[in-house]
């Protein structure tokens, strides 16, 4: 085919045109330790630029809590939304926690499913009703005396693809998805169809990071890091009293960035631990490219990742009929865990249910890291204004 009547075949990865570019320009991040290195590497993490310039893009006091709604930009894609979350007329300086959003199947959606707005998203709302027990956790956090950021990470949210001309295997994968709701009388929302489209668009996403010599998980804790370094600049926040916790696919990457930055002092790991082993061969079809990073398992087993963290304290809660892990895994791994930390620095939790966060767990995780990294009573705090990096 030919002249006009030739196809134009649309990108691949819109909204993301600079990501190849940034990536060969910042293509290896410095970490701190030789072990922490080594998982870098394995991922492919990208450099870090020093902490973006944030704006405030607005601030609101309710029900006991202070959320300001900020946005940066990073080195390619588009700009980045997050939530700080800080408890009402508190002062500092506070334990900073970064909460890290679920997979969830939904990228229409990231941190906003974690944190009560005055007008949430429908997608939001059913994120916390299906996988949070109907709680937002980062907002939770805050009440409990601790200054929270939650922010979209690659792919999701405010940094979501553009799926609005999919390409071409996306375009085709997703009509028959179409085709399907109206066979079956559905009349889909604008968050299913893209949600729909980036489930698809996910491998696409995964092979196009892999020719780069990178990882959906390592650009996902490309971001993770720069959020990081954000929430230790704010000048309210204690640098040496730094968190993170994450559900499912969250969890994953608050394994990952404490095992990348040694600033993480205590973390939480809910519905995310396994033995790599336990998911041959049926489990495999269960999760997303954000688990499983070709190579990985070269520098051992996922429990066995938590020994390149510098953190003091980890809580690892387990759902026992978890539909996404067997439970000879989960086992298997706390096993594992309970070798390789002592009593005082490992914390393994089994609890009833299936893949859901539930108010118990988030409730002894709010605790676990309330008493972790010294969460106090607050004081007064003046209204919230980004000073850039301290160090």
């Amino acid at each position: 085919m030919t002249g006009s009547s030739q196809r134009v075949r649309p990108s691949a990865i819109a909204g993301y045109e600079d990501w190849p570019a940034y990536v060969q320009q910042h293509p290896r991040y410095q970490a701190a330790t030789i072990a922490a290195q080594e998982l870098a590497d394995a991922l492919g993490v990208p450099g870090a630029l020093p902490s973006p310039d944030v704006t405030v893009q607005w601030e609101e006091t309710y029900d006991g809590v202070t959320t300001s709604q900020l946005s940066w930009q990073l080195g390619f894609g588009p700009r980045s939304t997050g939530w700080l979350i800080r408890p009402a007329g508190a002062s500092g300086p506070l334990p900073g926690i970064l909460a890290l959003h679920c997979h969830g199947g939904n990228k229409f959606g990231g941190a906003d499913r974690l944190v009560e707005l005055p007008k949430s998203h429908p997608s939001a709302k059913n994120a916390r009703a299906g996988h949070y027990d109907g709680r937002a956790l980062a907002t939770d956090l805050a009440r409990a005396g601790s200054a929270v950021l939650a922010h979209d990470t690659f792919g999701w949210g405010s940094r979501r693809f553009d799926l609005s001309v999919p390409a071409w295997r996306t375009a085709d994968a997703l009509e028959a998805r179409q085709a399907q709701w109206r066979q079956d009388g559905v009349v889909p929302s604008e968050a299913d169809v893209y949600n729909a489209a980036a489930g698809f668009h996910e491998e696409t996403v995964a092979k196009t990071a892999g020719l780069l010599g990178t990882s959906l998980a390592g650009m996902v804790a490309h971001d993770d890091l720069a959020a990081l370094e954000i929430l230790a600049s704010l000048p309210d926040v204690d640098q040496q009293r730094l968190g993170c916790i994450g559900f499912s696919g969250g969890g994953g990457r608050s394994l990952a960035l404490a095992a990348l930055s040694p600033r993480i002092k205590s973390y939480v790991v809910t519905c995310m631990m396994t033995t790599f082993q336990s998911l041959l061969p049926a489990y495999l079809d269960a999760h997303s490219w954000l688990l499983q990073t070709p190579g990985l398992w070269k520098l051992g087993d996922l429990p066995e990742l938590s020994a390149r963290a510098a953190a003091r304290r980890l809580l690892v809660q387990y759902a026992l009929a978890d539909q996404l892990f067997p439970e000879d895994g989960m086992r298997g791994a706390h096993r594992i865990l309970e070798s390789l930390h002592s009593p005082d620095s490992y914390t393994g939790s089994f609890w009833p249910g299936v893949h859901v966060f539930t108010a118990g767990m988030q409730q002894e995780a709010i605790d676990f890291l309330s008493a972790s990294l010294g969460a106090k009573d607050p004081k007064t705090l003046p209204p919230f204004s980004y000073q850039g990096p301290t160090s």
